[in-house]
């Protein structure tokens, strides 16, 4: 679940993002490696010394406001027991909501999320209005002391993004994308390194909803409203049992950022414009 970011200062982040190069063609992941060129998403340049680049927010641009709403589909790998008893780590009123206000999302998964509801995760990944991103396998801690998750040894790193793709690819997600989200918000540069081999952007937040656990929908909703600014990406959650109101939050956001003029766009865009 989303808590404050452990943050590296030698990156390749958008406010940097001249000095670390435009957009360079990189190899997608095992899943999509065969796409052509013309049809690969756009990532970041490496950061100082190949360390995988990360991605807060797009331009604030003062005549494109976009805003990219973001949802993580969290499940651990050891919570197969509480799912088979009733515990909803999906969220499908949150996804039909989506589509009912026709609002382009990023939805970060793992991939034990995705063996537990292939079905919903192919649906998602077939959609054009969304696109599926990694979010680990099992969301395992990629740092010592984040927040009580279980940590993965460096060495196993690349394996686990690797594993969420395959089963991405098994339930039938169709191009998953090359983004990353770290499992707590966590990271360092032995995680960036480690995560080199993947050949992802890690895609972070500059807006957290505070919808995990929260019971006021509304509140949830000021936290978005009242954060966010042109280029601003949102972290919110696709786990009904662990962020209960974020359906509801969404009915309030989504309609007080357009009337406000924002234009809510997928996560690649705001990267493309960022690279350019």
């Amino acid at each position: 679940m989303i808590t404050p970011v452990r943050r590296v200062t030698t990156l390749c982040l958008l406010a940097t993002l001249a000095a670390c190069g435009t957009q360079q063609p990189r190899p997608r992941p095992t899943a999509t490696t065969s796409a052509p060129a013309a049809s690969r998403p756009p990532t970041l340049a490496p950061g100082p010394a190949g360390l995988t680049p990360v991605f807060e927010h797009g331009p604030r641009s003062r005549t494109d406001k976009s805003v990219a709403l973001t949802f993580d589909a969290d499940m651990t790998a050891d919570q197969g027991a509480r799912a088979a008893a009733g515990e909803r780590f999906d969220n499908p009123e949150l996804i039909a909501t989506l589509r009912r206000l026709r609002v382009p999302a990023t939805v970060f998964m793992t991939g034990r999320w995705a063996e537990e509801y292939p079905i919903q995760a192919r649906n998602i990944g077939k959609d054009p209005l969304f696109e599926v991103a990694n979010h680990s396998y099992g969301h395992h801690a990629f740092t010592d002391d984040c927040h009580g998750l279980r940590t993965m040894k460096a060495g196993r790193i690349a394996s686990d993004v690797e594993r969420a793709y395959r089963a991405f690819r098994k339930a039938g997600v169709r191009d998953p994308m090359p983004y990353f989200r770290f499992p707590g918000g966590c990271y360092d540069r032995r995680a960036l390194r480690a995560l080199g081999a993947a050949g992802v952007t890690a895609v972070q937040w500059d807006v957290a909803s505070g919808d995990t656990f929260a019971t006021d929908a509304d509140a949830v909703a000021r936290e978005v409203v009242e954060g966010v600014r042109p280029g601003s990406v949102v972290v919110m959650h696709c786990t009904s049992s662990a962020a209960p109101v974020t359906e509801r939050a969404v009915r309030i956001i989504v309609p007080e950022l357009r009337k406000r003029g924002f234009r809510l766009v997928k996560v690649s865009e705001l990267v493309e414009a960022a690279a350019q």
